[in-house]
């Protein structure tokens, strides 16, 4: 059974930085996983931040997080981290990491798509 833990969340200034990352247990990265960045705001859908593929290193972004975020991935640490620089007060959520196994390639950055999930860590951006 697969298994994600996030961490690396916390507060801090509009313009700031924060890394996120997620320790994933149950597989290794040899095998063929998308791992995702989610976020969910109060009163909020949960959206799609970012995810990477472990077979081909391919990575996609959201519009709303791209040129501020980076995706990577450690295969020795079976963990994927999500840089975030210049943080905004609507990038305030809770972020979650999610994997889904069989893909080579990149799937739709959609919750539907994912069928492990972490428990969530809180992101706070002040202005």
């Amino acid at each position: 059974e697969a298994q994600l833990a996030e961490s690396g969340g916390g507060v801090v200034q509009a313009g700031g930085s924060l890394r996120l990352s997620c320790v994933v247990s149950g597989f290794t990265f040899d095998e063929n996983w998308v791992i995702g960045w989610f976020r969910q705001a109060p009163g909020k859908e949960r959206e799609g931040v970012s995810e990477i593929a472990t077979y081909d290193g391919g990575t996609d972004y959201a519009d709303s997080v791209r040129s501020r975020f980076t995706i990577s991935s450690d295969h020795a640490k079976n963990t994927v981290y999500l840089q975030m620089n210049s943080l905004k007060p609507e990038d305030t959520a809770v972020y979650y990491c999610a994997a889904t196994f069989g893909a080579n390639v990149v799937v739709e950055l959609s919750k539907q798509e994912f069928d492990y999930w972490g428990q969530g860590t809180q992101v706070t951006v002040s202005s």
